[in-house]
């Protein structure tokens, strides 16, 4: 449950709907640049800058744990340790989204450490990102790609699924996926292509299978 104090949720019959917040480029960084200085003399300047991320956050804590309540807990936990930890963000042309999402990823990693957490995940879970108004038929069809990719993507290295879900998930540029992983716009683009040769390997061996 999202709790950090001024900030607004919306839950409904199918669970929590988030707001979609900003993403990179320049302008915008020089804009959390001053959000960032102005949360530091007024804590409660900080809303703007969640309420601005809280949906790139989520989404990439819930494609990398796939479990709605448990990616919950993990987005709070990310935007309360930014909030706690404000001071050692620096504005050196790095997005204060690309600082979230190393948070993220660090606290993602250590979810992955205690295996009695993991869950699978549910076609209720998955149908909070994915709710197209699709008719059931083409609902249960979406679900069942949705569990296959998941399951390919999971089977990847932990490097391998982060970068694609930086890339397809979030919409992130390889300058940008860079800037979260620490690696250049060239590295990663040769990551997303060998991983995506992985991710297409591992679910053509998952049809084979369950032919």
């Amino acid at each position: 449950m999202f709790i950090i104090t001024g900030v607004k949720r919306k839950a409904g019959k199918k669970g929590v709907s988030l707001e979609r917040g900003g993403d990179g480029g320049r302008e915008l960084c020089h804009e959390d640049g001053a959000l960032v200085q102005q949360a530091r003399e007024k804590r409660e300047a900080f809303e703007a800058l969640y309420t601005k991320y809280l949906r790139k956050v989520y989404t990439y804590v819930y494609y990398r744990v796939g479990h709605a309540e448990d990616a919950e807990d993990i987005t709070e936990s990310v935007f309360l340790h930014a909030l706690v930890h404000l001071d050692r963000y620096q504005d050196r042309g790095i997005p204060f989204s690309a600082w979230l999402l190393r948070i993220a990823h660090n606290l993602v990693a250590n979810w992955h450490r205690s295996a009695s957490r993991r869950r699978p995940v549910s076609l209720e879970a998955a149908e909070e990102l994915h709710d197209q108004g699709l008719s059931p038929e083409e609902a249960v069809e979406r679900a069942e790609e949705i569990r296959r990719l998941r399951e390919a993507l999971a089977s990847l290295p932990e490097e391998r699924q982060q970068v694609l879900i930086l890339r397809y998930a979030e919409g992130m540029r390889h300058r940008e996926i860079g800037q979260v992983m620490g690696k250049s716009a060239g590295a990663v683009k040769v990551l997303v292509h060998r991983s995506l040769i992985s991710l297409h390997r591992r679910l053509s061996e998952k049809e084979e299978e369950e032919r």
